[in-house]
């Protein structure tokens, strides 16, 4: 027990002095000083000590040779503090202000990197999502050549896959709660919008059950023109989809609305 107290009393010790120190450093009128302890700092991997630091010096530095890199260090504080709003705010800041820096191309990347770190959860509002992508793609298409091209893209196919997450979401939700047409057109959308999907059979299968299910529920004189649409999207798919693993499922809807159409005489 005695061993645990002083170990605690120690770590109150020493982070008491580390703060008193850091104060004496703010205080100091000593410019040259704080720029060196701000790159200490940095070094140490002490990024909110930096970060003050280097808002200390700003008015200092500016101007001179040293401000770039300071500017560049300040930007990647606020990322490795994980607050990458003022860090997408800092780099893009930094491209504005330092248009022929070498590390330029880096600061683009980094700044479509940022709202991707933003991106929320799939059931949230995607504006950080489809803003990284544009970003991500102005960076390909400026840097065609970049290493960072493929990952570049990669975060692309990502954002990609959660867009169409939470449109998958949403038109499912209608589903559930019995609204059948609008799920219907909503299971469409998500085909139409992502057309490379490795689920497309999947949602335009999900599309037909949903207006199978609005047919059925539908007055009986709107029944024939909603069980018709229900057969023109079988077809579609069967065209479309070969070999789909969905193919056997869609035939029943098929093979059902004909005998519907033809147990009550709509098909005529």
């Amino acid at each position: 027990m005695g061993r645990i107290v002083t170990v605690l009393l120690l770590t109150v010790f020493l982070g008491t002095a580390c703060t008193t120190k850091f104060a004496k450093i703010m205080k100091s009128k000593d410019y040259e000083y704080k720029y060196k302890m701000a790159e200490q700092f940095y070094a140490n991997k002490k990024y909110p000590e930096a970060l003050r630091l280097f808002e200390d010096i700003f008015p200092y530095l500016k101007g001179s040779q040293r401000y770039e890199d300071m500017y560049y260090k300040y930007a990647y504080s606020y990322f490795y503090i994980k607050d990458y709003l003022n860090a997408e705010n800092m780099f893009k800041s930094f491209v504005e202000n330092f248009p022929a820096s070498t590390r330029t191309q880096d600061c683009e990347y980094m700044r479509a990197y940022c709202y991707f770190k933003q991106s929320p959860k799939v059931e949230l509002d995607q504006t950080n999502t489809t803003k990284t992508m544009g970003l991500m793609q102005a960076f390909i298409s400026t840097h065609p050549t970049s290493p960072r091209v493929k990952e570049a893209t990669e975060i692309i196919d990502l954002c990609r896959e959660k867009l169409e997450r939470k449109e998958f979401l949403s038109a499912e939700l209608y589903y559930n709660l019995g609204f059948y047409k609008a799920a219907a057109i909503a299971f469409s959308n998500v085909a139409d919008n992502f057309p490379d999907s490795k689920k497309s059979d999947e949602y335009k299968v999900l599309m037909i059950k949903s207006y199978f299910k609005y047919a059925e529920m539908s007055y009986e004189e709107k029944q024939k023109e909603r069980y018709e649409k229900v057969l023109s999207e079988c077809n579609e798919f069967a065209e479309r989809f070969t070999d789909s693993k969905y193919l056997e499922e869609v035939n029943k809807y098929k093979t059902q609305t004909l005998n519907i159409l033809k147990k009550t005489g709509k098909n005529e």
